[in-house]
């Protein structure tokens, strides 16, 4: 059986020695976290950052969009064609995934809220308010990386919350069968995290940074989470 096309649409470019030089880039931290055990997907990196969407949404069978330092708050030229293709999705009912910034984007281009909020860094214990259907093994609960300033604050219309925790109300939401977004990183590793936290650390008060590191004893559910993401696309895990 051929492959599922997954389109990743990176909204990240880090070119700094301390984090860019030392891991893979967004993009191919996803598809290291998918193929973690045998090649998933073929992919189509789109450098949406640099501009780039795809044209036509059938051009892929599904699409995620990456995490990212920026803020959907700020304006960003790339932000108004990611906004017009993410309706483009939701109109074809095309499987579209977000992560972080791509989590904000979604609920952005289809009419919720994001605003400004404490920071959020660490593996956060999520509760999963509800089960969707591709979550298979269904968890009460997930361990997954965080490192965010910005929060979703109001759903879009028709969007249903999954996840929450006291850290972060909308840590996840859902659109029938065809959106799914999540707060969280769940490609990040425990080195890439600790990386990302040292480098941003003079932004950070010391209750911030002690907060944060304190969490990282705790289980990643990332894994897991790729099992869903694959399953949500229309794959097997």
């Amino acid at each position: 059986m051929p492959r599922l096309k997954l389109g990743i649409l990176q909204v990240n470019h880090d070119r700094s020695v301390e984090v860019g030089d030392a891991f893979p880039d967004d993009a191919h931290r996803f598809r290291d976290l998918f193929d973690a055990q045998e090649q998933r997907f073929t992919y189509r990196v789109y450098m949406t950052i640099g501009g780039e969407v795809p044209q036509d949404v059938e051009e892929q069978d599904a699409y995620l969009i990456t995490g990212s330092p920026l803020s959907v708050l700020d304006d960003l030229a790339f932000l108004p064609p990611l906004y017009d293709f993410i309706r483009a999705c939701d109109a074809a009912k095309k499987p579209l995934l977000g992560a972080c910034f791509g989590h904000q984007a979604i609920a952005v281009a289809l009419g919720g809220a994001v605003a400004r909020q404490d920071w959020n860094i660490g593996i956060d214990q999520i509760e999963v308010s509800e089960t969707l259907p591709w979550m298979q093994p269904a968890m009460p609960s997930v361990g997954l990386y965080q490192f965010h300033h910005d929060a979703v604050t109001a759903l879009p219309d028709g969007c249903t919350r999954w996840a929450t925790s006291p850290k972060c109300a909308v840590a996840g939401f859902a659109k029938g069968d065809h959106i799914f977004t999540t707060q969280a990183h769940p490609e990040f590793s425990d080195p890439f995290m600790r990386c990302v936290l040292n480098y941003t650390k003079p932004y950070l008060s010391a209750d911030e940074v002690a907060n944060a590191e304190a969490t990282l004893t705790r289980t990643n559910d990332g894994p897991l989470f790729a099992e869903w993401a694959t399953r949500f696309f229309g794959g097997t895990p």
